[in-house]
């Protein structure tokens, strides 16, 4: 009566299909005839015995010792192909029809390919297989793919795992028996149904891994692929109903969801492992609502349900999981903006608007984005670059607009005179249809099935238990009036970053730009007034709408940031264009744009330092902000402007722009007979800034950090090339985290807390923001939740992840 078991992973997270079991452990020269003896099934135990061979070999005595063979020759590839040109060669369809003396024999030879491509004996004794097994299983958490998984969900490595031995159960040992694998709810929907799949004859492993196809649990979750196999439900209807009953109890005990694995002997029911089940964003959202209903968990269980992550998946339209798995990878990249996006390549702006107009998807591939592909951008399904961080231009747009877009994608190579894109041997021509998966940065050279996740009524109902418990408020960073509506459905407090240089960009922006620029030629204050007085109507009309749509709700206008030369022209044809519409000629333009140039304009002459050398630019920004105020409150509106100093340094730069503001304010008030209140402020971008807050606070009503900018300077990297070496820096440990995604807590979160503690030394009632790509992210949010940040402002669809990482950072600090 020999003891046959297994040895399972336990890890304190689920990590399916990441760690190594070994089943029938045990069969060996000495078990063997009593295992036979005893079943009086030869033909069940030799097909256990061929199981073990192949599970041991392959975990044990390769993976286990480290040897990575050439793909599709390791060991159990191998055993595999023996096993397909048996039946092949007998004309079997499945493994079930081979004979007890076939696997007999095939047992004796998988045994001898062990041996001739590992170099060692296969173990035969119970005693060696167990202790290799458990030390097998142990090292498993060290693989290539736990590794990785582990890194994707956050899964710290020291964790480790437990190794459980068990007795097994066989679900081969006939028609009687089978093997299964379900879930307590719907893992994809979340629909309160048992849902799960079995196999006849088999063991578990067969359903996992794919071996054969399995039949449904039940009638109510057949599909129209499966829906002539027979479910569990009608072959063994008194085995489901018991494994139904064990289902309920096992959710009523954990509150959760239950990934079950099952065996069935000769009619009889083994419950193998229960854990905590995955499960896509729509179904943690569904199940989450669906269990506060039915008085299983509470409110603050069920925030703390949904990830941030599983909650960004909703918001995106997706590929469909289906049609993708079918589909070969041509490259990855950096996942810069999650979610799906399918369409015809282009290679300009241009192209993308043309197919838009037309009503085309289209994927725009560019080696990197800049401020003039803004339409294009806008135009395009999805953004492809072989250049840029997850920080880049590109990546930040994208990630505002809840546009699909991978980055650094440097396998790819670009012939934009050809109009071509190369991924190695594989050429890809303008018109060719493209898919991309933003969440993982993968690219297809096919079209995928795409699908959307956010319809559903749930939704609303979640975010409102959400805001009960966060105490960091969350605006948005939106710069046109569609941001700013999109933001308001996503339930934004208010804008923290209303950029003004974004209206120079993109649609509509000819003419302001054409003002600009002619603001930029002129030679003396008196001529840079009268340009400046045709460009202020366009910063009103700007601000105006914005404010209208985010009545009551405060709105941070940032001055006018980069240097003036980004805005002169750099081509030859836009260079004459310009020439002509403002009576000059193309050497004066050219003149003008290396005179503005600079060897560092990031730290050039932009911001603060443009106002203080042009305070007319200040100014009539400053009137158009407060003229647009006191027209809507004209017409019954509540506007909340607050005017943001960006690049400063020094108290007295404030104070120098403040009298100007002020000036401005009163000014606008006696014309329009309109009182006007606002909030001054400055934004912490520079080191020097956050260390001199005591004295920055006494000129400012609000800080609001600009941590992408603060990250750059205390890094000294630069955002938009980090990606060239921020691999090797995250894969060698040298960082933990890629510092734009993430705030690094022992440096710049380390400004942003003594900026905060040293201002309200000073100003008690300072109120500080954060404004960077780090308002959006959730790790950053816990962390601004515990140093006193009273808001965080992100792109519009992020709002949804800020609101609710907000709530489960208050909830986890308060325990």
């Amino acid at each position: 009566d020999p003891l046959l078991v297994s040895c399972r992973s336990g890890a304190r997270s689920s990590m399916p299909g990441m760690m190594d079991s070994i089943l029938n452990i045990g069969l060996c020269s000495a078990t063997l005839p009593g295992m036979i003896q005893k079943t009086g099934n030869p033909r069940f135990v030799y097909d256990a015995y061929r199981r073990l061979i192949m599970m041991y070999s392959d975990v044990v005595m390769e993976k286990a010792e480290g040897i990575e063979p050439a793909d599709g020759q390791g060991i159990r590839q191998q055993l595999d192909r023996m096993m397909m040109d048996l039946k092949e060669k007998k004309g079997y369809k499945s493994d079930t029809d081979i004979t007890a003396e076939e696997l007999k024999d095939l047992c004796e030879k998988f045994k001898a390919k062990v041996k001739e491509v590992l170099g060692v004996d296969f173990p035969d004794t119970a005693e060696a297989q167990l202790w290799g097994s458990i030390g097998g299983v142990f090292k498993s958490w060290n693989g290539k793919r736990a590794i990785a998984y582990r890194r994707i969900e956050k899964i710290p490595d020291d964790w480790g795992t437990a190794v459980n031995v068990q007795s097994m159960v066989f679900g081969n040992m006939g028609n009687t028996s089978a093997t299964g694998v379900a879930f307590s709810r719907n893992p994809a929907t979340g629909d309160n149904k048992f849902y799960g799949e079995w196999l006849i004859n088999a063991q578990g492993e067969d359903v996992v891994a794919g071996i054969r196809t399995p039949n449904p649990l039940n009638e109510a979750t057949k599909t129209e692929k499966n829906k002539d196999l027979q479910s569990l439900e009608t072959a063994m209807p008194e085995v489901y109903k018991e494994l139904d009953g064990i289902r309920l109890r096992l959710e009523q005990h954990f509150h959760d969801m239950q990934d079950i694995e099952f065996t069935i002997q000769e009619g009889h029911l083994w419950m193998l492992q229960c854990r905590i089940g995955k499960r896509t964003g729509l179904a943690a959202l569904q199940m989450a609502m669906d269990m506060v209903d039915e008085k299983m968990i509470d409110e603050k269980t069920a925030v703390m349900r949904v990830s941030p992550a599983q909650l960004d998946e909703i918001l995106h339209p997706i590929l469909d999981p289906a049609s993708e798995k079918k589909s070969k990878v041509l490259a990855i990249g950096l996942p810069a903006s999650p979610g799906g996006a399918v369409g015809q390549i282009v290679f300009t702006s241009e192209a993308a608007m043309e197919a838009n107009a037309a009503g085309r998807k289209t994927i725009l591939i560019r080696e990197e984005t800049s401020p003039e592909d803004i339409e294009g951008m806008r135009a395009a399904a999805g953004i492809l670059t072989t250049r840029g961080g997850m920080t880049s231009h590109a990546a930040l747009v994208a990630r505002g607009w809840g546009k699909c877009c991978i980055v650094g994608c440097e396998a790819m190579k670009i012939n934009f005179e050809a109009k071509t894109v190369s991924f190695g041997n594989v050429t890809f021509k303008e018109g060719d249809w493209m898919s991309l998966n933003g969440t993982k940065g993968c690219v297809y050279g096919e079209k995928i099935d795409t699908m959307d996740a956010s319809e559903n009524p749930m939704f609303i109902k979640f975010m409102s238990i959400v805001d009960k418990f966060r105490k960091i408020g969350v605006r948005t960073n939106a710069d046109t009036p569609e941001d700013a509506q999109k933001a308001l459905s996503f339930g934004a407090e208010g804008i923290g970053l209303f950029r003004i240089e974004h209206m120079f960009y993109g649609v509509n922006s000819e003419q302001p730009l054409a003002k600009l620029r002619k603001m930029i030629l002129c030679n003396t204050d008196e001529e840079r007034k009268a340009a400046l007085a045709e460009l202020e109507p366009y910063i009103k009309a700007s601000a105006k709408s914005t404010m209208k749509i985010m009545d009551g709700k405060p709105v941070v206008f940032r001055l006018l940031d980069p240097p003036l030369h980004e805005f002169v022209p750099k081509t030859e044809e836009k260079e004459k264009e310009l020439a002509k519409e403002l009576g000059v000629t193309v050497e004066d333009i050219e003149k003008r744009g290396e005179a503005l140039h600079e060897v560092n304009p990031m730290m050039g002459h932009r911001g603060v330092r443009l106002h203080m050398s042009y305070p007319l630019i200040a100014e009539t920004q400053y009137r158009a902000i407060f003229t647009a105020t006191a027209e809507l409150q004209q017409e019954g509106f509540n506007p909340h402007p607050e005017i943001m100093i960006p690049v400063t340094i020094s108290a007295r730069e404030l104070s120098f722009q403040r009298a100007i503001c002020d000036r401005v304010k009163a000014e606008v008030e006696g014309t329009t007979r309109q009182f006007i209140l606002y909030n001054f402020g400055t934004m912490i971008e520079i080191p020097r800034a956050a260390l001199t807050a005591d004295r920055m606070a006494r000129a400012a009503e609000f800080f609001s950090f600009g941590t992408n900018d603060l990250t750059q300077m205390t890094f000294g990297f630069s955002r938009d090339d980090v990606g060239t070496f921020m691999g090797e820096y995250l894969g060698n440990k040298i960082l933990d985290a890629d510092p734009f995604q993430t705030i690094d807590t022992k440096s710049v979160g380390k400004l942003v807390e003594f900026g905060i503690q040293a201002g309200r030394s000073k100003r008690p009632d300072l109120k500080c923001g954060v404004c960077g790509e780090h308002g959006g992210d959730p790790a950053s949010i816990r962390f601004f939740n515990k140093i006193g940040v009273d808001y965080v402002s992100c792109s519009p669809f992020r709002v949804p992840i800020a609101r609710l990482a907000a709530a489960q950072a208050a909830i986890e600090q308060s325990k």
